[in-house]
């Protein structure tokens, strides 16, 4: 993993194989970003010159705009990279997503470098929080599946980061540092889980890597397989699962805190691989189906990621893991399926299977009586319709809680918005043989799926269903601290509700 040191040494003093300064969109061309005295150190050792030398380049300052030059006598690092801000605000800090997608933008540029120096503003702990965490989101590459030697040229990520702060030594400063390192190391691990093929992580390789992964952070793991499934009662998993060769699971991560006050419950989607079953997908629909395990991904590095942290908060994170494929043993259209909580359910169309499982998950979870449940899925490409690919939606059975998750998403950096359960989209969920069907109308598709998922959810739990359909996989160029493929959607917003609860529970 890439390594970051907070260090206070002058930008040009730094022996890295680059450093990285922040400028900012002027009206003529680009000029040395606010805040950044280790852009200002490059300036004076080019007497001056550094935004015209820019500019003859071409650069202008934009967002994420990377341009090259070699340093001048001074500097220690042979080669400086200029990242683009945008326009600078009229007052007071830059925005944090904007450091954030620098320093994003910056270490991907410099994937194959050993150590790069990064002098972007950052005065407040704020500041040091958004540049280390996109540094080390954008230092990412996925190469477990090249073969020897084949990986592209220059494609390792950015091995060592050193972000320049002037209170370097501040604790609080230390402490958002150490911080981004974890988020960075669980959103890594969130994203490589999502781009390993379907062929090498079955429920059960799932299941094993949590167990191999949370004794090592303090947590506990239990498995159920697939007959502990059949004897609980969990229709929806083992009516997903009943049609593939590799049987489902479900995982149950905890983290506690002898401490706590609070609990939330964490359920994630964890369809390892959805040909949609008999309902089978069309072509061009099942590439990139090894994704729909995003949210399982996203609950299991988030109860990580607590425990490392230490929280003061309880956390339990249940991985509901199948994988949806037409046999002669799947689930038909027609079938009706028992849930774990005793309702019935008709399965309409097997390609709304991630409600499926995710039922039974919510249903087990809300039995130990958290203060809230977060449930995290790749559930409908209508969210995808209603959001586009980089805004995941968030509904709810509370308003408050709905708009708590909301604003922490927002918090945490990750593109949100608040969607509604509309009462009367509920009558397309009516079944004339079972309690209700699996999928309502066609329009207002997600917003159905939310209301079949609150079925299985107690009236006085506060729950709220994130659907990351749209930006769990992105398919493409990379951006900002988002590379192609797995992105790690939703860790870090789960993580700061995490540290919510700890600080003072979920009441808003």
């Amino acid at each position: 993993m890439t390594a970051l040191t907070l260090s206070n040494l002058p930008a040009p003093s730094v022996p890295a194989d680059a450093v990285v300064i922040g400028v900012a969109k002027g009206e003529s061309g680009p000029l040395l970003a606010p805040g950044s005295p280790g852009a200002a150190a490059v300036d004076a050792a080019l007497g001056g010159t550094l935004a015209a030398t820019l500019a003859t380049l071409g650069a202008k300052g934009g967002e994420e705009e990377i341009t090259r030059i070699a340093a001048p006598d001074g500097v220690a690092a042979p080669l400086v990279v200029a990242v683009g801000l945008g326009t600078a605000p009229e007052e007071g800090d830059w925005p944090a997503e904007a450091l954030r997608r620098a320093a994003g933008a910056a270490a991907r540029a410099l994937a194959g470098s050993g150590h790069a120096a990064f002098a972007l503003p950052a005065g407040s702990t704020e500041a040091v929080a958004a540049v280390a965490e996109g540094a080390l989101l954008g230092a990412y590459a996925f190469t477990a599946f090249r073969g020897r030697g084949n990986a592209p040229a220059g494609s390792a990520p950015l091995a060592r980061i050193t972000l320049l702060d002037p209170d370097a030594e501040n604790e609080e400063h230390v402490t958002a540092a150490e911080r981004a390192l974890v988020l960075g190391e669980e959103v890594a691990r969130a994203r490589d889980l999502v781009n390993t093929p379907p062929n090498a992580l079955s429920p059960a390789d799932f299941a094993a890597v949590a167990e191999a992964a949370a004794p090592e952070y303090g947590g506990s793991v239990e498995v159920l397989d697939e007959q502990a499934l059949t004897d609980g009662g969990y229709g929806g998993l083992i009516g997903v699962g009943q049609g593939s060769a590799a049987p489902p699971r479900l995982v149950r991560l905890a983290y506690a805190h002898p401490e706590a006050a609070t609990t939330l419950a964490l359920i994630g989607k964890g369809i390892t691989y959805d040909s949609g079953g008999l309902s089978l997908k069309p072509v061009g629909a099942n590439e990139t189906m090894k994704c729909d395990m995003s949210g399982a991904a996203a609950v299991f590095s988030a109860v990580l990621a607590a425990a490392r942290l230490g929280l003061r908060v309880n956390v339990t994170g249940w991985l509901a893991l199948a994988e949806n494929m037409p046999s002669g043993s799947a689930t038909r259209p027609g079938d009706v399926l028992t849930m774990y909580s005793g309702k019935t359910v008709e399965v309409l169309n097997t390609d709304a299977e991630g409600r499926l499982v995710l039922a039974d998950a919510l249903a087990r979870a809300a039995e130990e009586g958290p203060d809230a449940l977060v449930d995290v899925a790749t559930l409908t490409g209508a969210m995808m319709v209603a959001l586009g690919k980089r805004t995941f939606g968030v509904l709810g059975n509370d308003e408050g809680f709905r708009e708590l998750v909301n604003a922490t998403a927002a918090e945490a950096g990750e593109a949100s918005w608040p969607m509604p359960l509309p009462a009367e989209l509920a009558e397309g969920l009516k079944s004339p043989v079972a309690d209700i069907a699996n999928v309502g109308d066609r329009l207002g598709g997600a917003l159905s799926a939310g209301l079949f998922l609150k079925e299985f959810v107690p009236e006085d739990t506060p729950w709220a269903h994130l659907d990351i359909a749209g930006p769990a996989f992105h398919e493409g160029a990379p951006y900002g601290y988002t590379p192609k493929g797995g992105t790690g959607a939703a860790v870090r917003t789960l993580v700061r509700l995490a540290e919510r609860a700890a600080e003072g529970g979920l009441g808003g």
